[in-house]
């Protein structure tokens, strides 16, 4: 057991030195094409950045943890965690239930407090993939998988799914968009999500699956690409976003704002739950 252990330990500490050799790997090919695919100072932000955010979320685990075990305490059905039907049934409830927390994260200004920090890289490559904001236990997403939890679907189970769905998130973001061909009607691809991060008015709240497309075909918010090109970042006209501290806080500032200025519940309200 102590070996197993020791092995995933391994493999957890090799995870972000094969992501910092693809990110190289990616500069070097954005320099061999005469491209610009990544801005010093813009990617070592994102760096600190991602150091908060790791620190954040592990001192928030709990405020995570405890309502998931607890509709788990009360779920429905008993689930086996390994049966092939039943991690199929996983991976589509909770890719649809992602479908609406990313949603949501567009349409709430508690959640674009910290999802505005993940848009407001400059330049798409994998390294704007890292850059996500501080305090997202708080705004309360986790509810959005609450209901696999009360189906029956262990929380432990809940997170590998999610973090594999997020790992291939990862490749969503690369500088170069392939046409995939058939798989760009069923799969989130990286054209599909350059459309999600741009600035442009017609990719705007668009895209918001995680691995698959299917669901923003059916509900409405697919984009393809435009014919204009990409241009990515927040829509305040600012350039590349190289202040770790004012990138991060930005939203919860917004937020904060809007609630001072805010004289009635209706007005509190909207402050949180009103669109960014």
């Amino acid at each position: 057991m102590a070996g197993i252990g020791t092995g995933r330990g391994a493999a957890r500490g090799l995870l972000p030195l094969a992501v910092l050799g693809l990110m190289v790997l990616e500069a070097l090919a954005g320099w061999w094409r005469g491209r610009a695919t990544y801005d010093l100072g813009e990617t070592a932000a994102t760096a600190v950045i991602m150091v908060g955010q790791r620190l954040i979320n592990a001192a928030a685990a709990p405020l995570v943890l405890a309502p998931m075990f607890l509709a788990y305490d009360h779920r429905l059905f008993e689930i086996p965690p390994t049966e092939g039907w039943s991690l199929a049934a996983l991976f589509v409830g909770l890719e649809f239930c992602y479908y609406w927390h990313h949603r949501a994260m567009h349409g709430w200004r508690l959640m674009w407090a910290t999802h505005g920090v993940h848009h407001s890289s400059t330049r798409l490559n994998l390294g704007a993939a890292l850059r996500l904001g501080w305090g997202g236990a708080a705004t309360g997403g986790f509810a959005f998988y609450l209901p696999l939890a009360l189906v029956g679907f262990h929380p432990y189970a809940i997170f590998a799914m999610l973090a594999a769905n997020l790992f291939y998130q990862l490749f969503l973001h690369a500088s170069w968009m392939p046409h995939l061909g058939p798989l760009e009607w069923l799969l989130n691809t990286p054209r599909h999500h350059h459309v999600h991060h741009a600035a442009n008015a017609s990719c705007l709240d668009r895209n918001f699956g995680g691995v698959l497309i299917v669901f923003d075909r059916l509900l409405g918010t697919f984009a393809a690409v435009p014919a204009e090109p990409l241009s990515f970042g927040l829509r305040n006209g600012a350039g590349p976003s190289r202040n770790p501290l004012k990138v991060a806080l930005a939203g919860w500032i917004e937020v904060g704002r809007h609630l001072v200025a805010a004289r009635s519940l209706r007005a509190g309200w909207a402050a949180l739950f009103g669109r960014p």
